[in-house]
């Protein structure tokens, strides 16, 4: 079978359908279709069948996707053990990240790999729904994503999830707020205040919504902000209270961050990449100098 191939019917099966694996692939859907139609005549058994306007994987589709990644996997590793024997293994490496994520970890990530001859970081931000991170290990090297607390891990074949840090979230208010002496604050005492909050479906959210049911109050959302810093505006102005993650925000002049009390609020960030990619040498040494920088800056990740 040709690698090339199985390759793409991976694809199809983690970006969920033909046009959306042409995209990430950077081909037609015509070309992704003559792939799966080759493969699937090399079978000789249905890969592909119809529903609505698109296709899906068979059982069969789904089960020879999932043994494509022990072939990407075997040659990344073939690869990777001629790499060892390089003086200085290089190349170039993409990371993404979630934006306030980015904002922590990739100015110092690119200061640490600027020490590592031949190795280039190229850098994009990408802020998804907490169930689209998976996806785009397909077109980057190394995904930091982020999850609530006590929230379902990541869970797809041929994913390697890397634990970076835990971050707490706190309550951000003006600095002349009431609370923004207190040394914590009770989620009783946050009932019928306007909050900012991020859109449904991302992990903030959820945080949010774990806070409200500690409360007993539904929480009166007047804005949805995900950019974290619009919403440190907001706050500032007067115009609510927000969920700002402390590490990130935690020197920002315009706000003041009060944990919460009785609570525990936070979300887990972590690295996820292909198990392919994760046998290329150079993408070890930034994922160390990653791992490393996160230590620095939260500790343990199990705190």
């Amino acid at each position: 079978m040709d690698a090339r191939s199985l390759e793409i019917l991976r694809a199809v099966h983690v970006q969920g359908g033909v046009t959306a694996a042409a995209a990430t692939l950077h081909l037609t859907p015509s070309a992704v279709s003559q792939h799966v139609a080759g493969l699937q005549r090399e079978v000789g058994v249905p890969l592909t069948e119809r529903v609505g306007r698109g296709l899906r994987l068979t059982a069969a589709g789904v089960a020879l996707a999932d043994a494509a990644v022990d072939v990407a996997v075997a040659l990344a590793r073939a690869r990777g053990a001629v790499d060892a024997y390089l003086a200085r293994p290089a190349g170039v490496v993409r990371v993404s990240a979630f934006q306030s994520g980015a904002q922590l970890l990739l100015p110092g990530l690119l200061s640490r790999v600027a020490d590592l001859e031949g190795v280039v970081v190229e850098c994009s931000d990408e802020d998804v729904a907490q169930d689209d991170f998976v996806a785009l290990t397909d077109q980057v090297d190394v995904v930091v994503a982020h999850r609530p607390d006590d929230g379902r891990s990541w869970s797809a074949p041929g994913v390697e999830v890397v634990p970076l840090l835990r971050e707490p979230l706190d309550v951000a208010v003006p600095p002349d707020h009431p609370f923004a002496r207190r040394r914590s604050v009770p989620p009783g005492e946050l009932a019928g205040v306007d909050w900012v909050a991020v859109r449904e479906g991302f992990p903030v959210a959820t945080v949010l919504a774990a806070v409200a049911r500690r409360s007993g109050d539904v929480p009166r959302v007047v804005h949805r902000i995900n950019d974290f810093h619009v919403a440190a505006s907001f706050v500032a102005a007067g115009h609510g209270v927000a969920l700002l993650p402390r590490y990130t925000f935690g020197d920002d002049p315009r706000v003041r961050l009060v944990p919460l009390a009785d609570v525990r609020a936070g979300r887990r960030i972590d690295a996820l990449l292909r198990a392919d990619r994760a046998e290329r040498v150079v993408v070890r040494r930034v994922l160390d100098e990653l791992r490393a920088l996160a230590d620095r800056i939260g500790g343990p990740t199990a705190s």
